[in-house]
């Protein structure tokens, strides 16, 4: 199959980790694969997979900017037809805009993925812009389109995220304080995050529950790994609780298995969750894991078997939940390994190319 991938961006954040995953599988099966976006940080890891990229101006949140979203339109309509695409896939909002009048014009298949949960805005009522199948990443995502948006059953499809297990393993001997000490942390256990700066993600609840935490644990740390508009806000509320000594802030990591290796547990208090990704490799990497009961964590997490369950912004319940993974290692150690074996078993990589690869056929033999 010949199919395009588009994203508005390739900087850090759970869609491009779960496009590259996916179009790195797809291309080392045989397809033939091709990324349109307006790049970012990630851009060379596609690039060195022999993924072909299509430079277009989609970087925006609006899907009514007729600007960008035309000029990406006349881009793609000419590498459509040069290069035979047969499947686009779309993975947010702009990007699904764009899809649809793709399809519209040439007739190409449009698959989309929903990461999460999205408002019913008036511009979602009056142009939906459905695609011919839609990947829901959770079962909570996808009783949020059956509700919310009526979509059709039969057109949408429940394909969970598939973590590549390697890419959490650690590539040979590492020194954990020489590690740590590169980021900027001291020899304390280390509780950590791994997502963008965004209100959703909860990071105020974790930052207000790690003060408490340093009361009974003053040599504890906390790692926020991410970029995103709140960063200033977060580093504010740090230092206005006297923990900024205590709080790091690193944008990003080329090694994400460097970072989990160097967490002694990790923690995911969103406020909505479509799945969580960060979670996941977490989990695969055999860490301690506590989370909020909201969305997909809830697929995740089994409480006390392989992490522990807090409600949405609790910070008296995360704090009691840290300090005692913190305060019993051997435990930590039991759910930890848990929740390895829990990953592997239900959120493979190949699990999720077979079923994407199956939602791709059933839309070119519908159509042949």
């Amino acid at each position: 199959m010949n199919i395009l991938f588009i994203t508005n961006h390739l900087n850090v954040g759970g869609i491009t980790s779960y496009v590259f995953s996916l179009s790195r599988g797809l291309k080392k099966l045989g397809h033939n694969v091709y990324l349109a976006s307006s790049g970012g940080d990630y851009l060379t890891r596609f690039t060195e997979e022999g993924i072909i990229f299509i430079p277009v101006p989609i970087r925006t949140k609006s899907e009514i900017n007729v600007f960008k979203i035309g000029l990406s339109f006349l881009r793609l309509l000419k590498d459509i037809r040069e290069k035979d695409i047969q499947i686009v896939h779309t993975n947010s909002r702009v990007t699904q805009v764009l899809g649809h009048l793709l399809k519209k014009k040439t007739g190409i298949i449009h698959v989309t993925t929903w990461h999460g949960f999205f408002q019913r805005r008036w511009f979602r009522r009056i142009f939906p812009c459905w695609a011919d199948k839609t990947i829901a990443i959770s079962e909570q995502v996808m009783a949020h389109l059956l509700s919310e948006f009526e979509a059709g059953v039969k057109n949408v499809k429940l394909v969970y995220n598939g973590i590549d297990l390697e890419k959490v393993k650690l590539k040979g001997p590492v020194n954990r304080s020489e590690l740590k000490s590169r980021f900027g942390l001291k020899d304390g256990p280390v509780v950590g995050i791994v997502a963008r700066l965004s209100d959703v993600k909860g990071h105020v609840y974790l930052i207000r529950a790690m003060e408490k935490v340093l009361k009974k644990s003053c040599d504890a740390q906390l790692l926020i790994v991410g970029e995103g508009k709140m960063e200033k806000e977060l580093l504010a509320l740090a230092e206005e609780l006297k923990i900024g000594k205590s709080v790091v802030f690193i944008p990003r990591s080329n090694n994400i298995a460097e970072l989990y290796y160097i967490m002694d547990v990790f923690v995911m208090p969103s406020l909505k969750e479509g799945l969580g990704l960060g979670l996941m490799e977490a989990m695969a990497g055999a860490k301690a894991v506590v989370g909020s009961a909201v969305g997909g964590i809830k697929n995740l997490i089994q409480d006390r078997q392989t992490g522990l369950l807090v409600g949405p912004r609790d910070i008296e319940g995360l704090s009691r939940a840290i300090l005692e993974l913190l305060n019993d290692p051997a435990a930590a150690a039991i759910m930890g390994n848990n929740a390895r074996i829990f990953i592997s078993q239900n959120f493979s990589l190949e699990k999720m190319l077979s079923q994407t690869q199956e939602v791709y056929r059933e839309c070119l033999n519908t159509r042949n």
